[in-house]
């Protein structure tokens, strides 16, 4: 499993945790949301009766696009290094310590929260969905069973005074040495050293490991 070149890791491993969020496609009624779900590509609606303009939807996907982009080509850099300097182990130092930090940044930033999340949770501190996040999370995988390409995967939203927006993360072959089913002893030490409650392995290639989440508030400036 180790036979992949140190660039070959860091490449795979950065298109396999961003993907490319280009593609948008519809959307499932989140539990508890009363709003009807809608295409990326539908026209603009209101944030709220008493909103004095229509929302720009479009606008605000692409901006959710760009800060996943951002989040994405940042930790390339760093998993670079990391693993040059240290071997696959030290992506797992990468995850747990540097990338929080820049979807912090990044959020601060754009204004945005920026997160991950998943079904099977490395971090149960960030990486746990809400109610709406899961109901996206499932409709990822109907619509993968259905033909979808996993890389594809996302959706877009404009409800209860926010722009939702999330984005599938597909699991490439290298990220099975983090995260499959026959992971290095090494990985695994690193793993259980900062994921003692770890459940985000198991996972075969193609699989949807989680996904990126982008929300932004429309009402903080009312």
């Amino acid at each position: 499993m180790f036979k992949i070149s140190i660039l070959a890791f860091a490449a795979l491993t950065l298109a396999a945790c961003s993907g490319d969020p280009s593609e948008t496609s519809s959307m499932p009624m989140s539990a508890g949301d009363s709003s009807q779900t809608a295409s990326v590509t539908e026209a603009s609606t209101p944030v709220a009766a008493a909103a004095a303009a229509p929302v720009d939807k479009a606008a605000l996907t692409a901006d959710a696009k760009a800060a996943v982009m951002e989040l994405g080509s940042t930790l390339k850099s760093q998993l670079q290094a990391a693993i040059k300097a240290g071997g696959p182990a030290n992506a797992v130092d990468v995850c747990h310590k540097i990338a929080p930090a820049v979807a912090g940044s990044i959020s601060e930033e754009r204004g945005v929260t920026l997160t991950r999340v998943s079904l099977k949770n490395r971090n149960p501190e960030m990486g746990v969905p809400n109610d709406w996040q899961t109901a996206v999370l499932q409709d990822f995988e109907a619509r993968k069973l259905a033909g979808e390409a996993p890389d594809q995967l996302a959706y877009s939203e404009v409800v209860d005074g926010e722009h939702r927006f999330m984005k599938a993360i597909p699991t490439a072959a290298v990220c099975l040495n983090c995260h499959g089913t026959d992971v290095k002893p090494e990985v695994q030490a690193r793993i259980d050293e900062f994921y003692p409650e770890d459940r985000a392995t198991g996972y075969a290639e193609g699989d949807i490991r989680g996904a990126f989440v982008v929300v932004r508030s429309l009402t903080a400036a009312e």
